[in-house]
């Protein structure tokens, strides 16, 4: 199948060129500023921090709090954990450089000269937007769309507003494209190899092994498990998968859950807490692994690379390291890959390049 361009109807002779017979992927991850500036930042900030499916107390009491309070002062604090992430050679944060190389790679691996596959990317907040690139597609001539969200683990507050989005472009649409969706792959057997392939050869960099090894997830507040959000429970079904793989057991690795905020209970145990309770009760050497973060941000790279150490140092620890996310890697572009080609079954083949 290749692209057509319908550009003339008899008896209709205003009628628009339309393009149509290719199919889009289109990987989406979580977002990213534009810069590191305070008003970036903010507007940056001020999207995320307004979806209801992120934050969803009293919407008008939230948005007192979120104009009056937060986007007034974390701008600030949050533009210098950006700063100490930022990539000088390319003037971005780590998360578009890798979200964009990744799709670059998929596409040479699917589909070369893009004749029949388009892939594509897009951030859920901030730039490039969704729906932007979901209309890019269709202009490109892709009448199907495939959405891979770039989070194994669903959660609402993450899959499902990639989603919301996608719907939203099609609420304007007047030639809606057919849409798929990728479905959480937290424990898809090409995840778990990645990432516990990643995990080995990381390890055997160092010319030491750590006594005990962190999967430190994003977290989210503890209510949202109770309303039937599965997010902890895909969690902890990758944890177990990685120790089967890696043959260790719970007390070697550790499911633990970062990035918490607020007063409510969040999901436990806290990496935080956890790692300056290792390092009080005696070890030494300790690795952090994120499973739940395909390309490393802010939260893998300040939070945990940053920050944590130096909680781990404090308490008494000696050795720590953060283990790379998947990235823009081979083993990640292979399971962006596993993942696709599965998903457009009945859409696309292999032999129909070219």
């Amino acid at each position: 199948m290749s692209v057509r361009t319908v550009a003339a109807v008899p008896g209709v002779p205003d009628h628009p060129t339309v393009r149509l017979g290719r199919i889009g992927v289109l990987l989406v991850n979580l977002g990213t500023p534009d810069s590191t500036s305070i008003p970036d930042i903010r507007r940056y900030l001020a999207e995320f921090l307004s979806d209801r499916r992120v934050i969803d107390v009293n919407p008008v009491l939230w948005k007192l709090i979120l104009h009056g309070v937060i986007l007034r002062t974390r701008p600030p604090k949050t533009a210098e954990a950006y700063r100490a992430i930022w990539l000088a050679e390319t003037d971005e944060s780590p998360l578009r450089f890798h979200t964009r190389a990744t799709a670059e790679a998929l596409q040479a691996r699917l589909d070369p000269e893009a004749e029949t596959v388009r892939v594509d990317w897009a951030m859920r907040y901030g730039n490039p937007a969704i729906r932007a690139r979901m209309q890019a597609l269709q202009d490109e001539g892709c009448d199907r769309i495939l959405v891979l969200p770039l989070y194994p683990q669903y959660a609402a507050s993450t899959t499902a507003t990639v989603v919301d989005e996608v719907a939203r472009h099609l609420l304007d649409a007047r030639w809606q494209p057919a849409v798929r969706t990728v479905p959480a792959f937290h424990d898809d057997p090409a995840y778990i190899e990645a990432v516990a392939a990643g995990i080995e050869t990381h390890l055997g960099t160092l010319d030491w092994q750590p006594e005990v090894i962190l999967a430190s997830f994003h977290g989210l507040p503890k209510r949202y498990l109770t309303l039937g959000d599965p997010y902890h429970c895909h969690c902890a079904k990758t944890a177990r998968l990685l120790r089967t793989r890696l043959g260790l057991d719970e007390s070697r690795l550790r499911l633990t859950f970062q990035s918490r905020f607020g007063r409510e209970e969040w999901l436990q145990p806290y990496t935080d807490e956890t790692i300056e309770t290792l390092a009080q009760s005696g070890v030494k050497r300790l690795a952090v692994v994120m499973p739940g973060f395909v390309a490393d941000c802010v939260e893998t790279l300040e939070e945990i690379a940053i920050q944590a150490r130096e909680t781990f140092e404090e308490a008494g620890g000696t050795h720590f390291t953060a283990i790379p996310c998947l990235n823009s890697g081979a083993d990640a572009v292979t399971l962006y890959e596993t993942l696709v080609r599965r998903e457009l079954a009945g859409w696309w083949k292999a032999e129909e390049v070219g």
